[in-house]
């Protein structure tokens, strides 16, 4: 696969004063526990406290700012499970327009509510791939309407480099940094900031057993799907695109993959020793760490907590 770098640093600092009004310069946290059970230095980037609750607040703003004015003044649509729905309902709120959002019948009530609360126009599917591009092609068409893809989309990616920029800018000697990965775009990110911020720095991507498709597409070096599809990580469940893929082919050391019931123990880590509110799609970088010693052991790692946004009623479900 030929290398690829669609993004050049200007682009990316461009991408952040843009979107720098609207967005958290998230916090970095530490936690001498976690380092001790980890056997490493652990640096966890809080997009869980970022705008909406997630990172997708970067690429959803900067791609709806790039947009020229008569096709933002059409509105905004997307297809998401969550956060990037919220992303793109709070963009458009802030830019005065319509939010057309698909969400599968199944996603998070949390997430649902929060889309509704920025007064965005929700259409629900039937929860597969094929559901949500039929349901939001037919919207687009009606409305007119501008597509902002999840992941499959430069600005987007741009913006989500943002969450990497300013973590080695505030960290920057760190010796590897670990984001999850779903359809690719906070990873693609990642691996772009860093390797113009801090080119000697490891990037690994961190997926659930449940929804295992980028690492069988890393490998193949071609769009694979997950065997099957089962995990509490709900926004981590869709596949990989080919820009996302070239990008990670090119930069990506490694991609670990964890199961539901690792993803739980960290959660609960999370919890009762952070003391903060992490998604279980967010801590799978963490589970990642703590089943793979022999990665980190003895370096300083950056991982990047992704996103907040828990339905409270799974949690008797999670620890019961």
């Amino acid at each position: 696969m030929s290398s690829y770098t669609p993004l050049c640093w200007s682009d990316i600092q461009a991408a952040h004063q843009q979107i720098a009004p609207y967005i958290h310069r998230t916090p970095v946290l530490t936690c001498h526990n976690l380092n001790v059970l980890a056997g490493c230095s652990l640096f966890f980037k809080c997009e869980n406290f970022q705008k909406v609750g997630a990172f997708k607040i970067r690429g959803g703003m900067n791609a709806a700012l790039s947009l020229p004015s008569q096709a933002i003044g059409r509105g905004l649509a997307t297809h998401s499970s969550g956060n990037h729905a919220q992303a793109v309902a709070y963009a458009a709120r802030q830019l005065g327009v319509k939010a057309y959002i698909v969400m599968p019948e199944n996603s998070p009530a949390v997430k649902v509510n929060a889309v509704r609360s920025y007064g965005a126009e929700i259409t629900f599917c039937a929860p597969n791939q094929a559901a949500r591009e039929a349901t939001l092609q037919e919207i687009v068409a009606r409305t007119g309407a501008a597509f902002i893809h999840p992941y499959d989309d430069d600005r987007v990616i741009c913006g989500q480099a943002t969450c990497a920029k300013e973590f080695l800018e505030d960290v920057p000697d760190l010796q590897i940094v670990i984001a999850p990965v779903g359809g690719g775009g906070l990873l693609s990110g990642t691996c772009l900031s860093t390797h113009y911020l801090a080119p000697k720095t490891l990037v690994y991507g961190a997926e659930p057993q449940g929804a295992a498709d980028a690492v069988l597409s890393l490998r193949s070096g071609r769009i694979e799907k997950a065997p099957y599809i089962q995990t509490i990580a709900d926004g981590l469940l869709t596949t990989l695109s080919e820009r996302t893929l070239r990008i990670l082919s090119q930069h990506v050391q490694d991609i670990l993959t964890v199961s539901d019931d690792e993803i739980l123990a960290a959660l609960r880590l999370v919890y009762e020793r952070m003391k903060i509110v992490v998604e279980p799609s967010g801590v799978v970088p963490l589970a990642a760490v703590l089943k793979h010693p022999e990665v980190f052991a003895g370096k300083r790692v950056g991982v990047i907590f992704s996103g907040g946004n828990v339905d409270l009623s799974r949690f008797g479900g999670w620890f019961s």
